[in-house]
């Protein structure tokens, strides 16, 4: 990560982008840096926390859906076990913790830090940002791991993992939307991240993320994927990383206009709230 930000930093003088942009660019990697060292600091395993994290809810499902309740899956180019249902498995839970994790963090992200919003010229847009950045950057380790199992298993990479970059653009709009609307609304309703959570827990059951889509009845199962960007989000990346081919272009594009949409949204409201900050807080 820091290798790539690096090389972003040399793009500067190519770049048609003005300095306060640059600056405020920096300051974001600085805060996400932070972050992500102080989660850790002191702990003997560090940054291996995330991934240790990600695969314990990877054999928990695992167990409960493959070994519990027998759902088999028939994976093109895989064989047909319990590890090919853990890898389908684990490359949907984890756009899905990146968001929830980094939605319920970004909640709290204005609360936290009352003396960076009393100073004038912090730009508080940023805050929000933060966790979303942080959340992903962990999850990166989970995908890794992912594509290497999976290279090990088919003994192939495939080249659709070339659109990974537009899907986490998707997933970051969609994330960082409504991170900016919960951070905006949690400020002056401090219930905000409780009730998240609840509609966390239920929303992950609502979309093709633990079980396969061929369990939704099929008059619904055009809905659910119109109305469930993070489902269609973990879709994609099943086929990208696992079957080597896009069958979801239709479902994608509607989740990246919704995504975009709710990005505009949720930076809006957060904007025109933004000015009360420093008298609530």
């Amino acid at each position: 990560m820091r290798g790539v930000i690096r090389k972003t930093g040399k793009l500067r003088r190519y770049l048609p982008i003005k300095e306060l942009w640059w600056a405020k660019f920096d300051l974001l990697r600085t805060l996400v840096r932070r972050d992500l060292e102080a989660r850790y600091k002191g702990s003997v395993l560090g940054n291996l926390w995330p991934l240790l994290n990600q695969l314990s809810q990877l054999l928990i499902f695992t167990y409960v859906f493959s070994v519990v309740l027998k759902v088999k899956l028939n994976l093109r180019n895989l064989p047909e076990n319990n590890f090919t249902f853990g890898l389908w498995l684990f490359a949907g839970l984890l756009p899905w913790i990146a968001f929830s994790s980094g939605l319920i963090q970004s909640a709290n992200s204005v609360v936290a830090q009352p003396n960076l919003v009393k100073k004038v010229v912090f730009p508080l847009a940023l805050l929000p940002l933060v966790p979303v950045l942080s959340t992903f950057i962990e999850s990166s380790f989970g995908l890794m791991a992912l594509i290497f199992f999976v290279a090990v298993t088919s003994h192939t990479l495939h080249p659709t993992l070339a659109f990974l970059p537009l899907v986490w653009l998707t997933q970051l709009l969609f994330t960082s939307g409504l991170g900016y609307l919960a951070a905006g609304l949690t400020v002056f309703l401090r219930d905000i991240p409780q009730t998240l959570a609840v509609i966390l827990n239920i929303w992950l059951y609502l979309a093709p993320i633990v079980y396969p889509a061929s369990a939704i009845p099929e008059a619904w199962r055009g809905w659910v994927f119109w109305l469930h960007p993070i489902g269609t989000i973990a879709e994609v990346y099943r086929d990208i990383i696992l079957g080597g081919e896009v069958k979801h272009w239709g479902e994608w594009g509607v989740a990246l206009l919704v995504s975009t949409i709710m990005f505009y949204c949720g930076f809006w409201v957060y904007k025109r709230l933004r000015p009360a900050f420093a008298d609530v807080l």
